[in-house]
């Protein structure tokens, strides 16, 4: 998620030990992992509330976004928006460093040993690091989507270990923890895919034009010049708006998907085509593939203008730049 003008791969010195570029990647790992882990718990409570209202709880179906974030502390108390964010803890820390680190990675092997480059090469550069990053950490997701349906008083799991044990035993084994798996994939391509690109390249535009009232020398590195905060969150909002609304059908369908048996109409939710098609004809548009998706406005823009912010601040941090 970072313009070429901030990511450079410290270049090799001769009296450096052969472990050094080693150390790089764990870096880069570790500033993925507590960049996504800031920008998830800045918004966990509204995440709450969107897994409720895409999956047509019961006790909140009939409310909106606001008042459904009125009505869960007065049912469940404060706690209760948190509620499945220890299990979003667990899952986001891997899933943002991989795809952080990926995305480094991709772009890196795209221009250099591919030969694609430009603009172009941020935006299949995102799309490979956000399908390998929900790969490795889908199961997790699916545990957190179940914790945070639960409504106080009829739990079916009782945390993390007790969902991954009874998803196991009752919904078909290791195939249990991949429902939902392919709308995920083809609605994270172009969300992870739009959500670097685009701020990857309001990022350079900005360097490029704009040096001196957008960018600032790199504390650790005077020589390389990022964006300045306020500029870095705002760049980071606009991203994570654009990827939201082209694929915010496909995330309806994979947490519908995902709840599994937890629904009454599940028999419905099988597979991706069968899904969009039951939410359309039953909900339709407004209220069914695009339920929610002002709460995702509120926030993805927050979330996204954190993790790129704060991946930004522990690449200096860590010395990335």
């Amino acid at each position: 998620m970072t313009s070429e003008a901030t990511v450079s791969t410290p270049p090799a010195i001769s009296s450096s030990p052969p472990t050094k570029r080693d150390y790089y990647w764990l870096r880069s790992f570790v500033a993925g992992g507590v960049a996504g882990c800031c920008a998830k718990t800045t918004i966990a409570p509204l995440d709450r509330v969107k897994i409720l209202l895409q999956g047509q709880n019961p006790h909140y179906k009939h409310l909106g976004v606001f008042s459904t974030l009125t009505a869960v502390p007065k049912k469940e108390g404060y706690l209760g928006l948190y509620k499945g964010n220890g299990a979003m803890m667990v899952r986001i820390f891997p899933y943002g460093a991989i795809q952080f680190m990926a995305f480094d990675y991709y772009k890196k092997l795209l221009s250099k040993r591919i030969g694609i480059s430009g603009h172009i090469h941020r935006l299949m550069a995102g799309s490979m690091a956000g399908l390998t990053a929900v790969i490795c950490t889908y199961p997790l997701d699916v545990i957190r989507a179940r914790l945070a349906f639960q409504v106080k008083g009829e739990h079916r799991y009782t945390g993390i270990a007790n969902a991954f044990h009874t998803i196991y035993l009752k919904e078909g084994g290791v195939s249990g923890f991949y429902r939902g798996l392919t709308p995920t994939l083809i609605g994270m391509a172009p969300y992870a895919g739009f959500s670097f690109f685009t701020y990857g390249t309001l990022k350079s535009l900005g360097l490029k034009h704009f040096p001196e009232l957008l960018g600032r020398p790199s504390s650790d590195n005077p020589d390389v010049l990022v964006l300045k905060t306020k500029v870095n969150l705002l760049c980071g909002g606009v991203a994570g708006a654009i990827a939201q609304t082209i694929s915010y059908p496909l995330d309806v369908a994979r947490r519908r998907m995902q709840l599994g048996s937890v629904l009454p109409d599940s028999e419905k939710c099988v597979s991706l085509r069968k899904t969009l098609t039951y939410v359309y004809t039953q909900y339709g548009i407004k209220k069914g593939l695009y339920r929610g998706l002002s709460l995702n406005y509120i926030r993805c823009v927050p979330s996204q203008a954190v993790a790129f912010t704060t991946y930004e601040f522990m690449k200096q941090v860590l010395h990335l730049n």
